[in-house]
């Protein structure tokens, strides 16, 4: 199961779009490739929902660019969640990966994810991270070029658009999570792997 992996010229286009060109597409990282079934998209200083809505910070640095790079983030104290940097360098905006199918690498899969049923290895942007096995000492990681330490691949089989789904993005508060104006979560239609719509905690939620 091998392609060319993805330009940066993907990436650098408008999050949205990007967004949802990555549903069914692989990441491959430490052993293991997961075939994305859901995604939710970030748009920096445009987004109340974007870590980067206030401007740029050393935690949110990486979301300014070059686009095909790793922003990775620690939640809850607790969990590493990955997104993929997109658009134009100097503004931020990244793609949270939120869910997948684990498609290689299932033994290494089954090691980081134990006890675990395969469907769940991948479910959900922690179990996502886990399973790729991509912590902290990753943010910042390119997608692209010949330092590549991670990379992403199109779909074996282009994605049937009749299947993607949108809809408000999980656990965001406030502004963000106004599923009218920011819609901004992608899935594939009856994927077993998708996560389960929370909506969000009164506590700060998780964004990208």
């Amino acid at each position: 199961m091998t392609s060319t992996p993805l330009p940066q010229e993907f990436f650098a286009r408008d999050v949205l779009v990007v967004a949802r060109e990555l549903l069914g597409c692989r990441v491959t990282h430490a052993g293991v490739t997961v075939r994305l079934t859901e995604v939710e998209a970030y748009a920096g200083g445009a987004d109340p929902g974007s870590h980067a809505f206030r401007g740029r910070s050393p935690r949110t640095d990486v979301m300014f660019g070059p686009p095909g790079r790793l922003y990775v983030y620690f939640t809850y104290g607790m969990h590493h969640c990955a997104n993929v940097v997109t658009g134009t360098e100097g503004r931020a905006s990244a793609v949270l990966l939120r869910a997948g199918e684990v498609v290689a690498g299932h033994e290494v899969a089954a090691a980081r994810r134990p006890a675990v049923r395969d469907r769940d290895w991948a479910r959900g942007p922690a179990r996502l991270a886990t399973t790729l096995g991509l912590g902290r000492e990753q943010n910042g990681l390119a997608l692209v070029g010949a330092r590549a330490g991670a990379r992403v691949e199109p779909p074996d089989v282009a994605v049937d658009p009749a299947l993607v789904r949108t809809g408000p993005r999980v656990g965001v508060s406030g502004a963000g999570g106004d599923g009218t104006a920011y819609p901004w979560r992608f899935w594939l239609d009856a994927e077993a792997t998708v996560s389960a719509y929370r909506a969000a905690r009164p506590r700060n939620a998780r964004s990208a």
